[in-house]
């Protein structure tokens, strides 16, 4: 699949096309659906899924169909400059994708692989030594032992015997591998095969090109089983135990087993997306396209430009009303306009030190989202965001009232002639100094509050708290100097130079029922934290770069309800007595116990996850409760609490997408989804058989009636977190309600040579033993990261009319791009895509 032969993004013509030729293999990044899905969900039983042998018979068959063709690659080793093209599009069809130089590497060209030659070579004297060719084209630190083998396998096509080329020779070898043709491709790949070019492949041959290609795609479970897929290929390829093949043969099967992997017919897809993916006419008129913009910008974000042109409206008018209500006071004619903006700073302060601890009332919060319609007009998915624009308008608000205090209305006053201050005398007994002013009650609060905040609101920046240089344990520190700032607000706010009355003091009023509310709810997460306990069933240490500690306990009471897409906090006071974290949950209501999945990356994840490893008996977690349970540390929870997935059920279909530790929201919803599906069945079951149901388990409610989840991670063993999940719904999901898109990025995308014995590798084993060789799982993995755009389409036309619910957990990277996606194909398309992000 070359991408200039892919014109996913390109418009063409008034109609969002996915403008694919015939012979490319376009669609296989987009999903396992249609046949793919069956064949991903279900080892076996399924018609359109390939055998084993099957897979063989086809290569035979194909060895016997254009035998003569293949007789011309004996041609290859004596003449570099030969090329069979092929007559059969179906070979071309399976194998177009064989492409040695990703778009992101190789689509350069010549041009900039010249000028890197010139920069790498200044001090060699125009030679390129092996060690740098990968650097050289393109190819990244990353494959450059990938890169040497290339170019040993080069070398000697070309009969050169240095470990250095020179920039005549690069080009030779640039032209051969940017090739675009089949069999220039398929050619260079078997000449890193056949190391020794005699046309012969040996299973030690075949285990070496197995082992490097597992490295340069970052899969260490299959370097460890290099030797057992070596025996699979040569068994499909020798069965005589001759003790080689030809390598005719090995080409063969890569084509039949590139010709499996793509799924579907891409011409009709790209006719089906033409069809009902209609784009409207561009407007020419700049006026119209303004207000069509608005209009979409209105109607995706109408819940928070009413909340926000409240919140500024009412900002708005307490600023008026205290500019005004000073602009007729003696103290304007003393200091003049700037008493009146710093009066009218310090009312919009009052009012957002009060709204700013609404957001954070996570009990309040959640029940409102679940007990009551109120999400129908107020965006609870965005509750933090809003606390962060208040803290906007708190840090403005400081701002402005402390600069026109200390350097405007202070210097006025000290200032002022005897005959103006008596205006102020019933405030002051005698004119004040500058320093008298400062260091007064009003004065040393103020100042303290405003060192204390700014603290707060710097180690509470995304490139701080996120970072390894203060990271979150100081954000949340921090954070809990709030406490201190709200009583010196309310002892700044009780001694006022220019309000004697209580009823003018009106700071303690905006801010009693918002601190007693929040209050009330930190009583009620320590009481029910305490009163809780919960046992820990199991605990599992997964390993890997950033390991995962998958703790399953016991819930705190039978009636401990939560839902799917929730979270809830984790303390561990073996760590720390203080500091609880939140976790989403990725149990299913309907299980009978409690799970969260805890990646260590950070300096308390690191710390529970080395507790709880160090608290079992071989230092690894995976202990059942029982006689011989280790003294696991003891764990407290509190929640649950109310989250943007948990929204799923409104929709009949959702798109979730998890990346890394992201899934684990969306493996809730995956299993709560599977759990109706089964209670469902058995109802019907059991109406059929004359009886009276399951006892009313299947939730009528329940929307959700197609799901398609995209899990994307980098790790081989990442997928080890959730296999039982996986390979639960390819059992007993018979209809299909459930798509699992399991995307590696560590491995070069579909159609890279890089990954095209990975590929082959996969599709015999999955064949034969029913399993994938990257996820370990029944689901099969794709490789690269997904194709957005297609994803978008795909769903669009499988469920035109339909609003598709689209949940994302995960850093903040494809946020921008998913959500442009989702909006763009909701105006442009009659399926209506709703983007929510949870907090991560």
């Amino acid at each position: 699949m070359e991408v200039q032969k892919m014109k996913t993004d390109d418009h063409v013509s008034d109609d969002i096309k996915l403008d694919v030729p015939d012979d490319s293999d376009a669609v296989h990044g987009v999903k396992t659906t249609g046949e793919d899905a069956q064949s991903a969900l279900h080892a076996e039983g399924e018609e359109n899924r390939f055998s084993f042998r099957a897979l063989v018979r086809g290569a035979s068959a194909r060895i016997r169909s254009v035998s003569d063709e293949l007789k011309s690659l004996t041609s290859w080793k004596s003449t570099p400059s030969s090329r069979y093209e092929p007559p059969n599009s179906a070979a071309l069809h399976a194998l177009t994708g064989l492409k040695f130089i990703r778009q992101t590497d190789g689509s350069a060209g010549w041009p900039d692989v010249e000028k890197s030659f010139q920069q790498l070579t200044d001090s060699t004297n125009g030679l390129l030594p092996r060690s740098r060719f990968a650097e050289c084209i393109g190819m990244g630190q990353e494959s450059n032992e990938f890169g040497g083998k290339l170019f040993d396998a080069l070398a000697r096509r070309w009969e050169i015997k240095d470990d250095s080329i020179n920039k005549a020779q690069l080009k030779q070898f640039w032209d051969q591998i940017s090739d675009e043709s089949f069999y220039s491709r398929l050619q260079t790949f078997f000449d890193m095969v056949d190391k020794d070019a005699d046309g012969r492949i040996t299973e030690e041959e075949v285990k070496e090109i197995i082992t490097l290609s597992a490295s340069t795609n970052n899969l260490s479970n299959i370097q460890k089983q290099a030797d057992e897929y070596a025996a699979l290929i040569m068994e499909a390829l020798d069965p005589k135990n001759v003790g080689y093949v030809q390598v005719h043969k090995l080409e063969m099967v890569l084509l039949e087993a590139s010709k499996q992997t793509t799924r579907g017919d891409s011409k009709n897809l790209s006719q089906l997306l033409s069809e009902q993916l209609r784009r409207p006419a561009l407007e020419n008129n700049p006026l119209i396209r303004c207000c069509q913009g608005t209009k979409y910008l209105l109607k995706d974000n109408w819940r928070r430009v009413w909340i926000i042109a409240l919140w500024v409206g009412v900002m708005l008018g307490l600023f008026a009303y205290k500019f005004v209500q000073y602009r007729n006071r003696a103290a304007y004619q003393v200091m003049g306009h700037c008493v009146c903006m710093a009066k009218g700073a310090a009312e919009t302060l009052k009012l957002n030190m009060a709204l700013i601890l609404l957001p954070v009332c996570r009990n309040t919060m959640t029940w409102l989202r679940n007990k009551t319609k109120l999400s129908v007009i107020v965006p609870f998915d965005d509750n933090l965001n809003f606390h962060m624009v208040v803290a906007v308008g708190v840090a403005v608000g400081t701002g402005i009232h402390v600069v026109y205090h200390m350097a405007c209305d202070f210097p006025r006053l000290i200032h002022a002639s005897s005959d103006r201050f008596a205006l102020l005398e019933p405030y002051f007994k005698e004119q004040p100094s500058y320093w008298e002013l400062v260091k007064g009650v009003e004065g040393v609060t103020g100042i303290l509050m405003v060192v204390l905040m700014v603290i707060a609101f710097t180690l509470a920046t995304p490139w701080l708290r996120r970072g390894k240089l203060t990271g979150f344990n100081a954000f949340w520190y921090s954070h809990h100097l709030f406490v201190i700032v709200y009583a010196l607000l309310v002892v700044h706010g009780l001694y006022l130079y220019l309000s004697k009355e209580w009823y003018q003091k009106t700071t303690w009023m905006y801010l009693a029922v918002p601190v007693v509310l929040y209050a009330l709810e930190r009583l009620t997460r320590a009481f029910r934290s305490s009163i809780q306990p919960v046992w820990i069933v199991k605990a599992v240490d997964y390993p890997g770069r950033r390991g995962v500690l998958a703790l399953h306990m016991q819930k705190p009471d039978k009636d401990f309800e939560y839902r799917s897409g929730q979270y809830m906090f984790v303390n561990c006071p073996a760590v720390s007595p203080f500091e609880w974290h939140p976790f989403s949950i990725t149990s299913a209501p309907r299980d009978d116990y409690l799970s969260v999945h805890i990646q260590a990356v950070g300096d308390w994840t690191r710390q529970i996850k080395k507790v709880f490893s160090e608290a079992s008996p071989s230092g690894k977690g995976g202990y059942s409760e029982g006689e011989n349970r280790p003294n696991f540390p003891k764990v407290l929870i509190d929640g649950p609490y109310g989250a943007p997935a948990q929204e799923y059920k409104n929709y009949e279909v959702v798109m979730l997408v998890g990346l890394g530790i992201g899934a684990t929201p969306m493996i809730s919803i995956v299993k709560d989804i599977l759990h109706n599906i089964k209670e469902m069945e058995e109802e019907e079951n059991a109406d059929m058989e004359g009886g009276n149901g399951a006892g009313g388990k299947y939730d009528n409610e329940f929307k959700t009636r197609r799901a398609y989840f995209y899990w994307m991670t980098r790790e081989q063993d990442s997928f080890h977190w959730f296999e039982g999940v996986m390979d639960e719904v390819a059992e007993l999901d018979h209809n299909e309600v459930i798509e699992l898109h399991n995307h590696c990025t560590s491995v070069h995308e579909e159609g890279d040579a890089r990954s095209a014995l990975i590929a082959m590798i996969q599709d015999l084993n999955h064949a034969k033993k029913g399993y994938d060789v990257v996820s370990g799982t029944r689901v099969k993995s794709h490789f690269g990261k997904p194709n957005w755009r297609s994803v978008f389409k795909y769903i669009a036309r499988k469920n035109p009319h339909t609003n598709v619910g689209v949940f994302y957990c995960g850093p903040p990277g494809p946020t921008k791009q998913l959500r442009e996606l989702a909006l763009g194909f909701s105006h442009e398309t009659s399926t209506q895509f709703d983007f929510h992000k949870e907090n991560f």
